[in-house]
């Protein structure tokens, strides 16, 4: 079992502690929080070892689960890097991409693993999926949320759409050529409602809409490609496949076949793949500790994390 420990104890913070407590694959040693008071107060409810220093929990532990606000992944990276230890690290990654270079090219120095919780790659819908989607030509992701204060010191581009900028890069294997964007304020001093199209070197087209202030929850991705259509409901863990393949000579009475003015038929089919029920963030945490164990690639690198980053900062740069 790999020693664990956490840094910051807010919302998220709390639901890792919890997973990690109850991991077969970690010990929680405990948590560090800037916020002593805070940390005192979690302690005292959950019984986790509260740390009055970043570094004494550092110290204790083989693994550092960096929770904390965006603005300070960067600082707790280089100290947990600098004492030889593996990061899981929220996403996004870091402030700025420079920032998450730099990460990286530590993490290579120091011959460690790292992981960036971009969890909806192991959302069980998405999962059940994935081998499905191959060479996407257009994507449409839509990811609502209702209003809630925490998140709004960053755009709804990295509260939100950097999910789904993640995933699309998952699965289109080529380089983004273009970006163009729009973004709105509403109720905070950044962009609320963004909408952004990505065009890649091989044709593809995605399309991503994200807004925090909807009257209802939606995440919601679309993948079409040559002989399929491919739906993923990321809320509510459901997918459709629907494929297309040569009509047979002599279709059943029930099948559904389509006729172009080629005269060309096409027989649609649906495919329903089982979906697994999981608890995404624990599979991603005792992913992390497998990749570690077995000195493999983590499902999330933090080369990932620094892509995603750079692209929902180019979509920014364009507001």
């Amino acid at each position: 079992m790999l020693k664990a420990g956490v840094l910051g104890a807010g919302h998220l913070g709390k639901i890792h502690l919890r997973l990690l407590n109850q991991s077969d694959k970690y010990k929680l040693v405990g948590f560090y929080d800037a916020d002593a008071e805070n940390g005192k107060k979690v302690e005292a409810e959950f019984g986790y070892k509260f740390f009055d220093t970043i570094e004494a929990l550092i110290d204790a532990v083989d693994m550092v689960d960096i929770v904390t606000p965006t603005l300070s992944h960067y600082e707790c990276a280089k100290q947990a890097i600098a004492k030889g230890k593996h990061i899981f690290i929220e996403k996004p990654i870091t402030n700025t991409v420079e920032e998450a270079e730099h990460i990286r090219e530590l993490l290579a120095e120091h011959n460690i693993r790292g992981q960036v919780g971009h969890v909806e790659r192991f959302n069980p819908a998405f999962i059940a999926v994935k081998n499905d989607i191959k060479s996407p030509m257009f994507i449409e992701t839509h990811r609502l949320a209702e209003f809630n204060p925490r998140g709004t010191d960053v755009p709804v581009v990295l509260d939100l759409m950097i999910h789904d900028i993640d995933i699309i890069l998952s699965v289109v294997k080529s380089k983004v050529k273009t970006i163009s964007a729009s973004g709105v304020s509403v109720i905070s001093d950044t962009p609320d409602i963004a909408n952004a199209r990505l065009e890649f070197e091989n044709g593809c087209v995605a399309n991503l809409t994200a807004s925090r202030i909807s009257l209802k929850n939606m995440r919601k991705a679309r993948f079409f490609q040559k002989d399929a259509y491919i739906s993923v409901d990321f809320l509510e863990k459901k997918c459709e496949v629907v494929k297309m393949k040569d009509a047979p000579e002599n279709p059943g009475d029930f099948d559904m076949i389509l006729q172009n003015a080629e005269g060309i038929k096409k027989q649609i089919y649906f495919d329903n793949p089982e979906i697994k029920n999981n608890n995404a963030i624990l599979d991603e945490l005792e992913a992390f500790a497998d990749a570690i164990n077995n000195n493999t690639t983590p499902v999330v690198t933090l080369h990932d994390g620094t892509e995603a980053l750079r692209v929902a900062t180019q979509i920014i740069n364009c507001f």
